[in-house]
């Protein structure tokens, strides 16, 4: 009887030896097992994190575009005008590292001024102005990888460097001239730009075809709002206000250099 009970107390030490010994068997699988589902994660994620790198990696284009440009130039007081259409050419920069927001750069060249309107009298007057522009503007851009619709706004400066005037009347005298409508502004046609430097706000959107991968061609359509004022604007000057405004159409160009 005593080997039975001390064989049943050995028994009954071995079990609990036993117990005590399971939780360090239930870590080390436990640890296993997070060791396992920790490469698991590293596997799915690494070429999504490459990815993603690969994602931002910076984007650079050049180009050039041409186009026709519709300005005006607001003054007040009022004149009577039309819209003058004029010719735009220019070369872009684009950088572009976010999904969907980029930065452009341009120089062009426009023509702006305006277009005398005299209704029905038999006269002609048109004033060209062409500047050197400089626009420095957000790009947000979406779309696919073969099509993308863009919007482009920002600052740009401008540096008039011809002033063009073609009439069929001389303006210098236009009350003498007959035929000239009565009580009608006329000191613009004569008056000398007294500030070729010009700046203001562009804005316009478009649409981006990608040929191949390093060729895109870009239709756009902008609106430049200048700020600054071509003839003098003091209180005792003739026009308060003499800023130009256009509304601009191109056909671009663009090659990716990376």
């Amino acid at each position: 009887m005593k080997q039975a009970a001390s064989h049943g107390n050995h028994i009954s030490y071995a079990g609990f030896g036993a117990r005590a010994a399971m939780p360090t068997v239930v870590r080390q699988v436990w640890l296993r097992c997070m060791a396992v589902a920790a490469l698991l994660i590293l596997a799915v994620g690494a070429p999504e994190s490459a990815r993603a790198q690969r994602h931002y990696v910076p984007h650079v284009h050049i180009g050039a575009h041409a186009g026709m440009s519709m300005s005006r130039q607001s003054f007040f007081p009022k004149v009577q005008e039309k819209s003058l259409n004029g010719m735009m050419i220019g070369v872009s920069f684009r950088y572009a590292e976010e999904r969907h927001v980029g930065l452009v750069a341009e120089l062009n060249l426009e023509q702006r001024g305006w277009l005398e309107d005299f209704e029905e009298a038999p006269l002609s007057y048109q004033r060209r102005l062409t500047y050197i522009e400089l626009p420095l503007m957000t790009h947000i851009f979406f779309g696919s990888r073969t099509v993308k619709c863009f919007i482009n706004l920002g600052p740009q400066v401008g540096y008039m460097i011809g002033d063009k005037v073609t009439s069929n009347f001389d303006y210098a005298k236009a009350p003498d001239v007959p035929g000239f409508p009565n009580n009608r502004r006329d000191e613009q046609m004569d008056m000398k730009v007294s500030n070729r430097f010009d700046y203001g706000i562009t804005a316009g959107m478009g649409v981006e075809f990608i040929v191949k991968r390093r060729h895109c061609i870009q239709l756009q359509g902008r609106y430049y709002y200048g700020l600054g004022n071509i003839f003098p604007s003091s209180k005792s000057d003739t026009f308060s206000a003499s800023r130009g405004s256009s509304i601009i159409v191109t056909l671009g160009y663009m090659f990716r250099l990376k």
